[in-house]
């Protein structure tokens, strides 16, 4: 999902004399100058994980003939995905066998956990067009894994201190100054919202479409940084030549 622009940051610049030092022999070292920035970036970061659960049932008067109905199913489920490049590990099967009064009740669940939305749809559309209605489908829930929460936190960050870098570099350039070395750089605030991360449950309705369930459970995160850069001042023609 192609990320948006990151909104224009908010700067504070602040040009700085700083007490020269004494240099070596007694002789007052070159005065140096710092100029303060803050700055913030926003960044967004879609899902990466979707769960989807199927739901298979049968209820027959002999328990092997429930049993076996309901294992076809599950493995041209299992066969399909697999087929289709889905790891086995990325399949969970649970089953569950009961007696309701005369009959006997074998019903399942498959839980599978795509990576690739588009493979996700081709699956599901397959298995509908195969199983039909004996086999229900819930919708897919999308959610974030750990690491890429803090990819985008990292991405944040990066991007706030470069915005940050930019308009001091700026505002040395305004004066007629050439921007130095960083001499502090601190994260002031952070802060995330949108998405949700990994959880079995899903509060969208069912009403909504996939691309509506992807925004969703887009994740924000916003980042302001203050830093402290060196002034180099621009050399003289004269000395540049010496």
């Amino acid at each position: 999902m192609a990320l948006p622009a990151p909104p224009p940051s908010r700067v504070f610049a602040e040009l700085c004399p700083v007490p020269a030092p004494v240099g070596g022999g007694g002789l007052p070292a070159p005065s140096g100058r710092e100029v303060h920035v803050s700055g913030s970036a926003e960044l967004s970061a879609g899902p990466d994980r979707a769960r989807v659960s199927l739901r298979l049932g049968s209820r027959k008067e002999l328990a092997g003939a429930a049993r076996s109905s309901v294992s076809r199913r599950l493995e041209y489920i299992a066969h399909s995905a697999r087929q289709r490049g889905v790891p086995e590990e990325n399949m969970t099967i649970t089953e569950e066998f009961s007696r309701v009064e005369n009959t006997y009740q074998m019903e399942a669940e498959v839980c599978i956990i795509f990576s690739d939305f588009g493979k996700m749809q081709n699956i599901c559309n397959l298995l509908l067009d195969k199983l039909g209605t004996s086999v229900t489908i819930s919708p897919p829930h999308f959610y974030h894994t750990p690491e890429a929460i803090d990819t985008l936190r990292r991405r944040v960050c990066v991007a706030a201190v470069g915005n940050t870098r930019q308009k001091a570099q700026e505002v040395c350039q305004l004066f007629g100054q050439s921007l130095g070395k960083p001499l502090l750089i601190k994260e002031e605030e952070t802060k995330e919202w949108g998405g949700h991360m990994d959880s079995h449950l899903s509060n969208s309705p069912d009403s909504l479409t996939l691309q509506e369930r992807i925004q969703n459970a887009t994740a924000h995160a916003s980042c302001r940084v203050f830093a402290v850069f060196e002034i180099k001042g621009k050399e003289s023609r004269r000395n540049k030549f010496l």
